[in-house]
């Protein structure tokens, strides 16, 4: 195969096609006192936002709950036992368990988030307790950053809330209504900010994260928060038996009445033809056993369940299975104050060469147009 010769044409058209590298290493080495003093600048500038920013802890626990898959409340034996009797309890029997992709939306809740703001906290300066919602509202004061965003972005909210109109509500309509105070408002969004829920839809894992400026105050908000929702489910799940047993109770009186009148329909029926021998009365004598034994049957597994269902409404077992357990943090969950002065400084560094490119680029732009 004949090798043709690269043509003067060809090297010609490659040299404009090569891109040269070395006048910009130039134009960056001339304009480096330029670069080093942005770099410096925003050096400065990320020193002061890690010192302004908050120290934060942040504490995790997970927790699996302990759902009952063979808990059927009335039902079993006892169902089929009812069907035969004309009675449908199958509906009653359904599960007191509140899944755990609904735990997100009990935290979200006025009656949680009121009960975690009561909740106490432990503060180092003051070497004591106290609420959640007192820290806040009179002890924690905002960092530089959070008061610049305050009274920024956070402006318009501010003037808002200023001119809002304050009327009050008359007495029948505080009776019928919760009211959310500002205060209120204004902690159930530090707590959205401050504490995390996940759950893990296949294996039914449940995270609970709690962030706070002090590492025990981390500890004690997620634990809190571990306890009340344990409670509300434990409570629903209580109010669920509770209304089982209601309704068993219910079923277990009117049953009670139909096998006594059942077992004195038998006896008076058998007294009355002690000396009757007929076909028809023997008859008559099976039917009215056979009704006695059905009502018999279903009034002792009634009463068998009304009693199983008085010891599930007094058992309050653990819902939580703790997979990990609350511990104080030992770091800061906040970026550590050397990566966001590299961070600041490497975008200073990248600005101050950007713009000498951009001023090199620009002007040769400029000429080549001009030409």
């Amino acid at each position: 195969m004949e090798h043709k010769p690269t043509t003067e044409k060809q090297i010609n058209k490659y040299n404009e096609d090569e891109i040269d590298l070395i006048p910009y290493a130039k134009k960056l080495w001339s304009g480096r006192k330029n670069i080093i003093k942005t770099t410096i600048l925003f050096t400065v500038v990320g020193l002061f936002v890690g010192l302004s920013l908050p120290a934060e802890y942040t504490c995790e626990v997970i927790v699996k709950p302990n759902l009952s898959s063979s808990e059927s409340g009335v039902s079993g034996n006892l169902s089929g036992l009812a069907a035969i009797a004309g009675i449908n309890i199958d509906g009653a029997g359904s599960t007191a368990e509140i899944h755990p992709m609904l735990y997100p939306k009990i935290i979200e809740s006025y009656s949680f988030q009121k009960e975690l703001m009561e909740s106490n906290i432990y503060v180092e300066s003051l070497g004591a307790e106290i609420s959640f919602e007192k820290y806040y509202s009179e002890i924690h004061s905002l960092s530089i950053m959070g008061l610049i965003k305050k009274y920024t972005l956070g402006l318009p909210g501010l003037i808002l809330n200023w001119f809002s109109d304050n009327k009050e509500l008359s007495s029948s309509f505080k009776e019928n209504f919760n009211r959310i105070s500002e205060t209120d408002e204004k902690m159930m969004r530090l707590l959205k900010e401050q504490l995390q829920v996940s759950v893990d839809k296949e294996e039914g894992f449940v995270s609970l994260s709690a962030t706070m400026p002090e590492k025990l105050q981390a500890t004690q908000l997620v634990v809190n928060a571990k306890n009340i929702l344990q409670r509300k489910v434990i409570a629903h799940k209580l109010k669920k038996a509770e209304i089982d047993l209601e309704f068993i109770e219910e079923r277990f009186m009117e049953n009670k009445l139909a096998f006594e009148q059942a077992q004195s329909d038998l006896a008076k029926y058998i007294d009355a033809n002690k000396n009757v021998n007929t076909a028809t009365a023997q008859t008559e004598v099976e039917r009215l056993q056979s009704e006695y034994e059905l009502a018999f049957s279903v009034y002792s597994e009634l009463a068998k369940q009304v009693e199983s269902q008085k010891i599930q409404v007094k058992k309050n077992t653990p819902v939580f299975i703790a997979l990990k357990e609350a511990v104080v943090p030992l770091k800061k969950s906040s970026t550590p104050l050397s990566t966001i002065i590299l961070m600041w400084s490497m975008f200073g560094l990248f600005l101050g060469a950007l713009v000498i490119l951009g001023k090199y680029f620009f002007a040769n732009f400029r000429e080549k147009w001009s030409d």
